[in-house]
């Protein structure tokens, strides 16, 4: 595979972000319905996928036809070991995360922690091209502070060393996902590279989308928490309108995705713990739904609404029911979708 044809296949792509945990397979699968392209593995430590972890993370199936495999490590070696174990599974494509800013992967020396080491950066990239012959793209943020801003002069390291596409978080390690993403180191790697540049960061309407569309250069983005608040984040920006999901219907999609969860983990006693959890884990999302409007929009603007507060819920019980965000509720949810009790969208 050449160089080009690599990096063709990040061009013009929405796609699904690789996420810890939110990127488990089921819900892979129920993004990949509404339209997500590129899915991407939760984050696999390259190390312990050595050591004969982490393995069940590589699975996917068989509708992810574009599926890739995320890894973290400081290895070389190491990380592009695991590059081959990722390519012989199956994965199309590989990503090389060097933007996670959990403490716990940071203080290991992988993840964001890399940002402040680009020599060892682009080591890791080059070790992993060398290794493999699928397409590559790295995950970076902005810098690892404020002070720092250095995503522009690693995204051309990245490519220099093998990258066929950078990905750019628009926040620091040290923002985590607080305030909202700035676009505007993104847009000057966009226009100085000449492989791809993914955006990502608070993606959660069309409207979104035709903003940074217009006022950037980069034209391939990256869903995080916008499609695990609402999966059918993908539809709406393929059709570039916003859909109005009813209460039935939420019901439904939520079904939707225990049914995948199960037959995924298996509906034995075991699987049906590790789907609860999950299921739970969604909720925290999932009640975070509200149907913006274009006008919302506006008066948010500059800041994402992900950044805004919630209205509430309207007077309907079970709309107040999935917009709690009470641990007792999610239960409550839990149940009634696992008996099916509720009204069918």
């Amino acid at each position: 595979m050449t160089g080009s044809n690599r990096a063709d296949f990040f061009r013009n792509v929405i796609a699904m972000a690789p996420m810890a945990m939110g990127g488990n397979l089921p819900y892979r699968r129920l993004c990949r319905e509404y339209g997500a392209v590129n899915t991407c593995s939760e984050m696999v430590l390259a190390d312990k996928l050595l050591k004969g972890g982490e393995r069940p993370l590589l699975r996917h199936h068989e509708s992810e036809v574009d599926f890739g495999v995320q890894l973290t490590g400081k290895r070389p070696e190491g990380m592009a070991d695991a590059a081959v174990l990722a390519a012989e599974s199956g994965a199309r494509f590989i990503d090389l995360n060097f933007g996670c800013p959990i403490d716990v992967i940071v203080r290991r020396g992988a993840g964001a922690a890399l940002l402040k080491r680009p020599g060892k950066l682009t080591e890791i990239i080059a070790a992993v091209r060398s290794a493999v012959n699928i397409p590559l793209s790295v995950k970076l943020r902005l810098g690892y502070t404020a002070k720092k801003l250095n995503c522009v002069s690693l995204a051309l390291a990245a490519r220099d060393a093998g990258a066929d596409a950078v990905c750019i978080h628009g926040r620091t390690r040290a923002q985590r996902y607080r305030l909202s993403a700035d676009w505007t180191l993104i847009d000057e790697a966009a226009r100085t590279l000449d492989i791809p540049v993914i955006g990502n960061g608070d993606i959660l309407t069309p409207w979104d989308l035709r903003r940074r569309r217009e006022e950037t250069s980069v034209s391939s983005f990256l869903v995080a928490r916008g499609a695990l608040i609402k999966p059918w984040i993908f539809q709406e920006l393929k059709s570039g309108s916003a859909h109005e999901i009813s209460v039935p219907e939420r019901w439904s999609i939520m079904r939707r995705y225990l049914d995948f969860a199960l037959e995924h983990f298996g509906d034995d006693e075991r699987g049906l713990g590790r789907a609860h959890r999950f299921f739970l884990w969604h909720l925290k999302f999932w009640c975070r739904y509200y149907p913006w409007s274009e006008e919302d929009f506006n008066l948010q603007y500059p800041d994402s609404l992900l950044q805004a507060r919630t209205p509430q819920a309207g007077p309907a019980a079970d709309e107040r029911l999935l917009a709690s965000g009470d641990e007792s509720d999610h239960e409550v949810i839990w149940r009634r979708v696992l008996d099916r009790d509720y009204e069918n969208g």
